[in-house]
């Protein structure tokens, strides 16, 4: 092919190089120059333009594009019409892509005028959602070089259909597992599955055993569940924990603990006869990528997944910053001592109050929220956040004259996590870490916080703290700002508790003898009970019976 400045008088039939927009013209580039062109041109005062003429033996961009396309394109992969030297291909149905790497870079690697671009290899896609684009650089190909790359393509992408349609989750459990942070695991872990056009055909709770473990197995192998997907209350450790155990326990065979991909690195795959199942990171409670997602969707595509796939991941594996690496790449300047924020949740409507307000309820004389807020007031944390939702002047009124920063958080009904969101994002950007108190646990004491506050330890790995009292865990909690981009896209009611089982190791629990770190106040008999307990406390009279029933899952 012949390229560059010609003049107008041998320019007709050629094809224009470059746009060229001038009154009464609008050339475009690979459109072919017409005697109209040629005059407007002229009467532009233009002598000479860009073209390429293609030689006897060249083939065209579209058609050599086209040729391509239909060339590579495998099962269940569609071809678009070529355009302007670019043909793409698409998912004729929901699956898993699959790429022939090493031919397409050969096919590639032909001549600098043809290139192949293709999705990831086992990227999940939809129908009609483009896994690949042949495109032709040059305006035509040399005969030769197309002909080469002919020889070199074949069906070389194709769509694995997702075949698994029936999955059952197990989870096991623990004292101190909220309920909403297990049916958050499973709403997350069914539009997943949705994905693939599978569902949830079977769910069982189980004891932390590996007895029980191995008899849901048994169980949902038996009732034809075609993948088991098991979440346990604790992260898996060794080979030997309860659910590789009880995987073993059923009859099945652990095929892989551990994988090169973060998050994910706690991922189990195995199988009972011919049922894979899945030992779930903690991660996967989350909706956020992770390698769970990985192997998940070959398996429901009916692909074997290796130890040799595996171990093949780490590069491209690290999906997003861990925040409990003890060096992340972006490290947050702090100064020293470092500075520690109070977040004060003060958006809800709690509504099982009756109608009234009921942080703004008073509470031996002083309305809910002012308590917490004065607790936090009374700390070494600062700034102090209160974030409001539901009537947002009245919590304002109530704090009138303390010093504290408000937030509105305009999507409160939408649950917790909004609310939390929205006080971590108005953090100055020096803050360190965070204590996140609920405007209706009045009992919680300055001292305490200042307790946790302390109790962190970065260096040494301890970014989150946490009050303890005989294995049960309560509030406030401190984060590590490590967690904030993490707190920041959580959804729904659940809160962040399911972070703390996620990142165990990153957990500092502080030991606690009060009850305040337990009592919230969600009805009006609660706050009658613990009004009753306050003033028996002040006449040295035994009432702990009130405060049977307060105690906060809240996180």
């Amino acid at each position: 092919m012949k390229f560059g400045p010609a003049p107008l008088d041998e320019a007709e039939g050629a094809i224009a190089a470059h746009s060229i927009r001038i009154p009464g013209l609008e050339l475009r580039k690979g459109a072919r120059v017409d005697a109209g062109a040629l005059d407007a041109l002229r009467r532009a005062g233009i002598c000479e333009i860009v073209v390429a003429r293609p030689d006897s033996d060249d083939v065209a961009e579209d058609a050599a594009a086209a040729a391509l396309a239909i060339a590579i394109a495998g099962p269940q992969v569609t071809v678009e019409r070529a355009f302007t030297g670019r043909s793409n291909l698409f998912a004729a149905c929901a699956g898993v892509v699959q790429v022939d790497r090493a031919r397409i870079d050969a096919l590639n690697a032909v001549d600098e005028a043809v290139t192949v671009a293709t999705l990831a290899q086992y990227r999940s896609v939809q129908a009609g959602e483009m896994v690949a684009t042949v495109k032709i650089i040059p305006f035509a190909v040399a005969g030769d070089a197309f002909g080469a790359a002919l020889d070199a393509a074949a069906p070389l992408v194709e769509v694995v259909p997702y075949r698994i349609r029936r999955a059952t989750l197990i989870a096991t459990l623990l004292p101190g597992l909220p309920e909403k942070v297990m049916a958050k695991t499973r709403r997350v872990t069914a539009a997943r599955l949705a994905s693939a056009g599978a569902e949830l055909t079977g769910e069982a709770r189980v004891p932390h055993t590996t007895e029980a473990v191995a008899g849901a197995l048994r169980k949902a192998a038996s009732e034809g569940a075609e993948l088991a997907l098991v979440f346990g209350a604790s992260a898996i450790a060794d080979r030997r924990d309860v659910i590789p155990a009880g995987i073993e326990a059923a009859g099945g065979v652990v095929e892989h603990f551990g994988m090169p991909v973060d998050p994910g690195n706690l991922m189990l795959v195995g199988r009972v006869g011919d049922m894979p199942v899945l030992g779930a990171p903690g991660c996967a409670r989350s909706p956020k990528e992770n390698g769970f997602d990985w192997v998940l969707h070959r398996l429901l595509a009916g692909l074997p997944v290796t130890r040799a796939d595996i171990v093949g991941m780490g590069v491209g594996g690290l999906l997003m910053e861990i925040a409990t690496r003890p060096q992340p790449r972006d490290p947050v300047e702090v100064p020293a001592p470092p500075r520690i924020a109070a977040v004060v949740l003060a958006a809800g409507r709690g509504t099982r109050m009756g109608g009234a307000n009921k942080l703004a309820s008073p509470l031996d004389g002083e309305p809910l929220l002012r308590r917490v807020v004065a607790s936090a007031l009374a700390s070494s944390l600062r700034p102090v956040v209160v974030v409001t939702g539901h009537e947002p002047e009245r919590a304002k009124a109530v704090l009138d004259g303390l010093d504290v920063t408000f937030v509105h958080n305009p999507d409160y009904a939408d649950g917790i996590s909004t609310s939390l969101a929205a006080g971590i994002k108005a953090l100055p950007e020096d803050v360190a870490a965070a204590a996140v108190l609920l405007g209706d646990m009045p009992r919680v004491s300055p001292d305490l916080i200042d307790r946790l506050a302390h109790a962190l330890n970065p260096e040494a790995g301890g970014l989150i703290a946490v009050p303890v009292r005989e294995g049960r865990r309560g509030n406030p909690v401190v984060w590590s700002r490590r967690f904030f981009p993490e707190l920041t896209t959580l959804d729904g009611d659940v809160g962040a508790r399911h972070l703390i089982g996620a990142n165990a190791e990153a957990v500092v629990e502080v030991p606690v003898d009060e009850d305040g770190a337990f009592i919230d106040v969600d009805t009006r008999d609660a706050l009658e009970l613990l009004e009753l307990h306050m003033i028996a406390e002040r006449s040295d009279v035994d009432a702990s019976a009130a405060l049977d029933g307060m105690q906060s899952e809240d996180a």
